[in-house]
């Protein structure tokens, strides 16, 4: 049989099967244990004193009883409230805010210094709102566009590579076998394989499965995703077609057609047969649709 104190220990971990949340409920403190659990929900990490409840269980220990084990049961109730705390403590300094976009959806983002982040569709997002003062970072994967407030280094971690930036705008793009980083203000660090390349105003940092390849200078002064349009310069096909279902949330098939083909064009996010259009005649390609599924034929 289990002692009291593992049942306790098990109790605050949510960690009981069924027998032993049976024999937790025949324990003498059950009410007060269920009731101090309930009294915890709204307790503010940044209120609590540790050393007041220090206190506290050293008076428990230290004040004689009639019976050595009297102050078992205090120090228990202490312990747990104490267990609890730092649990929501933990949590909540540890947790991170997450912004996700949805398939044909874009969302502007604030951070805690007044940096900004444009998300493009079917992305995410995510920082630190505790240890921000201490560390500039967030996660991205995806697409977005940052402008960044003057400050300590600021760091965009991604699954291909980490960009290191100082006061500045840039444009990160992380997808499956394709990272690319444009810089259009100030400069960029690109992080890649234990190597880092310098970007300035107008440079690009692209890698397609695996391959760095070279672009030439960017003449925009922001990404043409801001402006409800993707424009592409001698990419692969299959780029645009990712592209095209994440801006408008269809699915894709393609016939008879190389996808690795270099397309250069644009569409825009707003006319669904216009953009189509736009994808295709360039190619001689033609489409159907059929509800949410499109397939794109070369006769």
């Amino acid at each position: 049989m289990m002692n009291r104190e593992e049942l306790i220990s098990k109790w605050l971990n949510n960690d009981l099967n069924d027998q032993e949340l049976e024999a937790f409920k025949m324990l003498e403190d059950y009410d007060d244990l269920v009731k101090l659990h309930h009294g915890v929900q709204a307790f503010k990490a940044e209120d609590y004193n540790t050393s007041a409840e220090l206190e506290t269980v050293l008076k428990a220990i230290k004040t004689p009883k009639k019976s050595s084990t009297h102050w078992v049961k205090p120090l228990m109730r202490v312990a747990a409230v104490l267990a609890i705390c730092f649990s929501i403590y933990y949590y909540t300094t540890t947790i991170d805010t997450t912004v996700t976009t949805q398939f044909a959806q874009k969302t502007w983002v604030e951070l805690p210094d007044n940096s900004s982040v444009n998300l493009n569709a079917k992305s995410l997002l995510a920082f630190n709102k505790n240890s921000w003062k201490n560390e500039r970072e967030v996660t991205l994967e995806g697409e977005a566009f940052f402008k960044v407030a003057k400050g300590s280094s600021f760091h965009v971690i991604t699954k291909s590579g980490t960009v290191t930036v100082y006061g500045t705008q840039f444009n990160v793009k992380q997808r499956t076998h394709y990272f690319e980083v444009i810089c259009y203000e100030g400069l960029v660090g690109v992080t890649y394989n234990s190597q880092e390349t310098k970007l300035k105003p107008g440079d690009s940092f692209l890698i397609i499965d695996g391959k760095q390849i070279a672009k030439e200078k960017e003449n925009r002064s922001t990404p043409s995703w801001l402006n409800n349009e993707s424009t592409f310069k001698s990419l692969p096909y299959k780029e645009v077609i990712a592209e095209f279902e994440r801006q408008y949330d269809v699915d894709i098939t393609l016939l008879n057609i190389d996808s690795n083909q270099l397309f250069t064009g644009s569409f825009a996010h707003n006319n669904l047969d216009v953009a189509l259009k736009a994808i295709t005649l360039p190619l001689h390609v033609t489409y159907s649709k059929t509800n949410r599924t499109i397939t794109l034929k070369r006769e």
